[in-house]
């Protein structure tokens, strides 16, 4: 047996939530990247949860994983959403027929490597941009790739490219000469993910580092669901760190407007109407994203088991429509949260509003009306979708 980092203890991982919670919003005011925290969660073996134990790994539940997933984005969301691709990488390595190649990647994995996500381009069509070439001294990786989450904090980054005709899957070491990773992400929430521009020129890429995509094979329809059930687990911990962070400025106030002298917002009956509308919204949207962690692990085994092609299908589709209902719900709710304070709960050093910004972000990501439509497409028509998906 393989053994690596460990597997996270609930005491370690208690300790370390302590360690990312106090200084959350004063990193997103400063932009300040959380390199260290996030390395040490990678170290203590966060990202490693879903390794089976034969490969040394926890082999702990999907529903395991998503609930700590919630639980460091309550902490800090920017933390969480650096895992992504990592923990979908992990989930790859499920659906690869070479056993030893799967399970060499799961043991850098499980020594504390961390993997990033490079797929996007800034192109008006699908074509990847991004080329392999084969040249007389080896491989080499020439593009420019946008929305690269997480791969500014990495050791590999998981990438897409054109290999002649054949459209590959390519794992570049972020060390490597020709990767410049720039943090120019510009977006009004989720700002320390490093979701920015990574550019490659002349990268060297070892051939046993290129897989090439199937379109149609099984792992894109599993993927699709887990990549965007990983979306929801880090809007749910938002959820749940507006109600932290409105119940602390509840408490401490002393005076609610319309009222003279001290009377306590936290007696008021409409503030605790609004406290208890967040705390419902947080509370039902965990309940759903754990219910498609739980419809996810059971299509990946059933999957193993010998192939169940319908429960991954079902398992995505799970997934698109708790999208349809936990997006709004939590963006809703962290917009309604500024009612329990009035003018001075928008008081910028407070970053009540980094909340909403950050809700309203993630939710742009894979937009839900698409996702609405395919649910519906379904119903009415039977068709499963299933699309390229390189690597994220």
């Amino acid at each position: 047996m393989w053994h690596g980092v460990g597997v996270l203890d609930e005491t370690t991982f208690e300790d370390l939530l302590a360690r990312v919670r106090p200084g959350a919003a004063q990193r997103e005011r400063d932009r300040e990247l959380p390199t260290d925290l996030v390395r040490e969660l990678a170290a203590a073996g966060f990202g490693n949860a879903h390794v089976p134990t034969a490969l040394g790994g926890e082999g702990a539940s999907l529903e395991t994983l998503f609930d700590r997933l919630i639980r460091l984005a309550r902490a800090d969301c920017n933390v969480a959403h650096v895992f992504r691709g990592h923990l979908a990488f992990v989930e790859k390595q499920f659906f690869e027929k070479d056993t030893a190649v799967r399970d060499g990647w799961w043991k850098r994995v499980l020594s504390g490597d961390l993997v990033g996500n490079a797929v996007s381009e800034a192109s008006a069509t699908s074509d990847l941009s991004t080329v392999l070439r084969d040249t007389p001294d080896g491989l080499r990786l020439d593009g420019r790739k946008f929305y690269t989450t997480g791969s500014i904090y990495a050791d590999w980054i998981d990438t897409s490219a054109a290999h002649g005709d054949v459209s590959v899957q390519v794992f570049v070491p972020t060390r490597a000469e020709g990767v410049e990773i720039v943090d120019d992400w510009k977006g009004f929430g989720q700002r320390l993910t490093g979701s920015g521009t990574t550019t490659f020129t002349d990268v060297p890429i070892e051939a046993d580092h290129v897989r090439t995509i199937d379109p149609d094979d099984d792992m894109q329809t599993y993927m699709l669901g887990f990549f965007q059930n990983v979306l929801l687990a880090v809007v749910v911990g938002i959820g749940y760190a507006a109600l932290d962070d409105a119940v602390e400025y509840v408490r401490g106030r002393r005076r609610i407007f319309g009222y003279a002298g001290e009377a306590l917002p936290r007696e008021n009956h409409l503030v605790q109407a609004e406290i208890g509308s967040l705390s419902a919204a947080a509370s039902a949207a965990r309940a759903i994203v754990l219910g498609a962690a739980r419809t996810l692990d059971d299509a990946l085994t059933r999957h193993l088991a010998g192939g169940a092609p319908e429960a991954l299908r079902d398992a995505q589709l799970e997934v698109y429509r708790a999208q349809q209902v936990v997006l709004p719900l939590i963006v809703d709710a962290t917009g309604q949260m500024f009612e329990v304070g009035g003018a001075s709960a928008v008081d910028v050093s407070l970053g009540l509003d980094r909340h909403w910004r950050n809700a309203r972000t993630i939710a742009t990501h894979n937009p839900a009306i698409h996702r609405r439509r395919a649910v519906g497409d379904f119903e009415l028509n039977g068709t499963a979708t299933k699309r390229y998906l390189p690597a994220g």
